[in-house]
């Protein structure tokens, strides 16, 4: 399974758009782990091709990460990663 920002210069049909979300909350001390986004990209890129193979697919193409800082008032911070993709499967 390949993962890619860009097109694939290979054949390939469409099979469809997946996307996955990762989440994780900031204790009132960790306030400042962003690097904590790392982790979360990883996550979310093994959700994503868990969600690729389901389709059948043999790779994705255009795949984007949006990552976000969500406060809540009564609560800590959340961290949260947003990825999505488009499943291909390759001409044989």
């Amino acid at each position: 399974m390949f993962m890619s920002t860009e097109e694939v210069n290979a054949g390939h049909t469409i099979i469809g758009i997946v996307s996955a979300t990762s989440r994780i909350m900031l204790a009132a001390d960790e306030i400042d782990q962003y690097q904590m986004f790392d982790q979360l990209i990883e996550e979310t890129k093994q959700k994503l091709t868990k969600r690729a193979k389901l389709k059948d697919g043999d790779g994705l193409i255009g795949v984007h990460f949006n990552t976000e800082v969500v406060n809540v008032s009564v609560a800590p911070k959340f961290l949260v990663v947003v990825g999505y993709g488009t499943v291909v499967k390759l001409d044989k």
